[in-house]
């Protein structure tokens, strides 16, 4: 005897799919708003541990930051995937830039807003420099060193070509880190040469299919309403309110309150992307 509609829309659940927001500056720092492998590995783990679950979703807004914590991230992405051998669907909100893309590439599809921002495939380094500043203002410095390259980079002194050279080295090895891990991960459906793709520019959406950069264009519900039904249930994985998530008052050396510093530095690496 067949089974009454009813009873068969009673029993079949509809699928559930887990998703994972990945949204902010990528760095080391344990602050509220900040990306990093101890901040998103137990998301992650949360999201793959859902068994019944077709496949797992991630949104990546970021415009990117530190090069290690986006490889730990996407590595994790990966690794958890190939364990339990579920699909990792990408979906890209403003940006998916430098670090952010970095992360997005470990999803086995990567869909984006026809404005999105993706790519900037490079490594930057970026500082002030105040030689003669302490001294116009009657202040002696004194800086003591084992080790002829300890003071690398320091603000006060006058560029070397010695330590410029060490860097543009440094900021290669870290992109061909970078680059290598765009191609295992894309593969053939990359559709430009090396020296477009890697130089360090973002494009929208719209081009970033014509690069092969991303797989297609498309929203989160748009997508996973299509390919599993009007009935799927998307199921946010949120972090468990703790400590990051209460107010924090602690002052830097400038004066500034820590999150008023950090707020301005994550603003300036926003609006490198007019966002």
């Amino acid at each position: 005897m067949a089974t009454p509609n009813w009873l068969s829309r009673l029993v079949r659940r509809a699928p559930v799919i887990p998703v994972v927001r990945l949204q902010g500056v990528i760095a080391a720092e344990q602050r509220q708003g900040r990306l990093n492998i101890a901040t998103v590995a137990p998301l992650l783990k949360r999201a793959f541990a859902i068994k019944s679950a077709p496949a797992i979703a991630i949104i990546v807004n970021s415009p990117g930051g530190s090069p290690v914590q986006s490889r730990l991230i996407g590595k994790r992405i990966r690794d958890l995937a190939d364990e339990h051998n579920k699909p990792v669907l990408v979906f890209v909100e403003d940006a998916a830039a430098s670090g952010g893309y970095f992360i997005a590439v470990a999803g086995d599809e990567i869909i984006a807003d026809p404005s999105s921002i993706v790519g900037s495939i490079g490594v930057i380094m970026a500082g002030f420099g105040f030689v003669g500043a302490l001294e116009k203002l009657g202040v002696e410095r004194r800086v003591h060193t084992a080790g002829i390259n300890k003071s690398t980079l320091d603000p006060f002194l006058p560029e070397k070509p010695g330590d410029v050279e060490r860097i543009k080295q440094f900021e290669l090895d870290i992109h061909q880190v970078f680059i290598d891990v765009v191609k295992t991960r894309r593969g053939a459906k990359l559709k430009a040469a090396d020296d477009v793709l890697f130089t360090g520019e973002w494009w929208p959406g719209l081009r970033g299919i014509e690069l092969g950069l991303i797989d297609t264009l498309g929203d989160i519900h748009e997508i996973l309403h299509t390919r599993y039904g009007k009935d799927v249930e998307l199921k946010m994985i949120e972090p468990k309110r703790g400590w990051l998530s209460l107010p924090r008052f602690g002052f830097s050396a400038s004066g500034l309150s820590a999150d008023a510093a950090a707020t301005i530095e994550d603003r300036a690496i926003w609006a490198r992307f007019g966002l």
